[in-house]
């Protein structure tokens, strides 16, 4: 069956060519500078533009069901409202879904967006645009894997714009880079640096950080390897590329080098290590958060904001089930294996960060690549995907809590006032970051691009 094309939206642009050129030449001129310096450039901007500092970006790979998270339909036919019931929450007026004890109790700070939609129902090409602000180069397709021509993740597009500095990476990703099994192109695309290049990739987090006798497999020495051994080697390899360098000048092996240094630098830091070390935080507090592999990733997400790292993705797991494409089975999936675990995990996040103070310099995101469908499968009680209308949470870095954006109809099968696409939620999160809508990189060819193309949810900020 053919699936409806997104073309309408990929062609919109808010500039003509002349003011493209224009902007680009300007705008150029400021993409490498600190985030301070390039909002004082541009001005205060519109209400919460620049609040927040970093991101922690939730991403519910999978597209978990609206009805059965933030958007329940009591009163729907039993064919679409399903087993659970809604609840009240510490938002006056605002209901969840009763599997969401924990979060119901900090609905307060978060903001929900109920009108998320669009027309792509792949999983691959739905991501990229989830992660990007920006529609895949190949549109309803499970089949393009990630290339060059992707847009950066916002994360990479966050590390070029605003490098942390070496003994820290700028972009995290926890705990794998997320793939599908069903979808013939494999890995999503969108998940590294695309355009930029490689070495704006994600320092990539894996493994299961709730186990005893985890670390970050990216900074284990080679048995036997001192970090003495491991400088006298960097020092080594920095002579063998500065000659390599002066032989060729070329591009590739320039950002080859860099990459190498970065390396280096990221193995040989005891503040890394040290960022890494969840033995460093009490047991109550990993208890808190979920002794599980995406309780313990969500307490990683906030030591590594804690010490300014500016945006820490965090990919919903491999659970060997396919994660939330809950095509079969889903009431018992949400009850037993997807929601506790994310609702304990995000719930005393946002809690630990308002504790801390860093709630408002920090945007914390919460969201799938689409929807489920409202009609229930009754062959198997599951829900198939569905684009056309779903839900997310965004809260923290100015984003005024206790608040719904949006509005879907009477079965959540389609918004009924602000739709949002996912490049305006992109939009959001960067307005909350503090990088205007006009602002455009450069590819690794030269050409301008838009940081982002979507337009921030303005009511959303306090």
């Amino acid at each position: 069956m053919s699936r409806p094309s997104c073309h309408e939206f990929r062609t919109s642009s808010r500039l003509n060519r002349r003011d493209l050129l224009q902007a680009g030449a300007l705008s150029l001129l400021g993409a490498g500078l600190p985030g301070s310096a390039r909002a004082a450039e541009a001005g205060s901007g519109p209400v919460g533009f620049g609040s927040a500092k970093a991101c922690i970006f939730l991403f519910m790979w999978g597209g978990p069901s609206q009805l059965e998270t933030f958007d329940p339909k009591p009163h729907a036919p039993s064919e679409v409202r399903g087993e659970f019931n809604p609840i009240d929450t510490a938002a006056p007026g605002v209901q969840i879904c009763e599997l969401f004890q924990n979060l119901s109790q900090q609905m307060d700070k978060v903001a929900v967006v109920r009108s998320l939609n669009h027309t792509d129902p792949a999983h691959l090409s739905s991501g990229h645009a989830t992660l990007t602000g920006h529609w895949a180069p190949v549109i309803n397709s499970d089949a393009a894997p990630p290339s060059e021509k992707d847009t950066p993740h916002m994360g990479s597009m966050m590390s070029r714009l605003r490098p942390m500095p070496a003994t820290l990476p700028s972009f995290v990703t926890m705990p794998w880079l997320a793939l599908h099994p069903a979808a013939p192109g494999g890995r999503a695309p969108g998940q590294h640096g695309g355009w930029l290049g490689h070495k704006f990739d994600p320092f990539l987090v894996t493994g299961d950080p709730s186990k005893p006798d985890w670390n970050v497999p990216a900074l284990r020495l080679i048995d036997g390897m001192s970090v003495d051994r491991l400088r006298d080697r960097r020092a080594l390899l920095g002579n063998i590329d500065a000659q390599r360098a002066a032989l060729d000048r070329s591009a590739q092996v320039v950002d080859v080098a860099g990459q190498q240094q970065q390396a280096f630098q990221l193995l040989g830091s005891d503040r890394t290590r040290q960022a890494f070390d969840l033995n460093g935080e009490p047991d109550a507090v990993r208890d808190r958060y979920g002794r599980n592999l995406h309780g313990q990733c969500v307490l990683m997400a906030r030591r590594l904001v804690e010490r300014g790292v500016p945006f820490v993705s965090i990919n919903w797991h491999n659970d060997g089930r396919n994660f939330w494409d809950t095509h079969g089975n889903n009431f018992n999936r949400m009850k037993n294996d997807l929601v506790p675990p994310a609702d304990q995990a995000l719930s005393t996040l946002l809690v630990d960060l308002e504790e801390r103070g860093l709630l408002d310099e920090t945007i914390v995101a919460w969201v799938g690549e689409f929807g489920r469908n409202p009609k229930i499968d009754s062959n198997n009680a599951g829900r198939n995907h569905w684009p056309r209308c779903y839900n997310g949470l965004l809260a923290g870095g100015g984003i005024r809590g206790g608040q719904v954006y949006g509005r879907s109809d009477a079965q959540a099968a389609a918004p009924k006032d602000n739709p949002v696409s996912p490049l305006d939620f992109a939009a959001t999160i960067y307005h909350a970051l503090g990088i205007p809508e006009e602002l455009m990189v450069p590819d690794r060819s030269g050409r301008p691009q838009f940081v982002y193309t979507g337009h921030p949810m303005l009511p959303l900020f306090a």
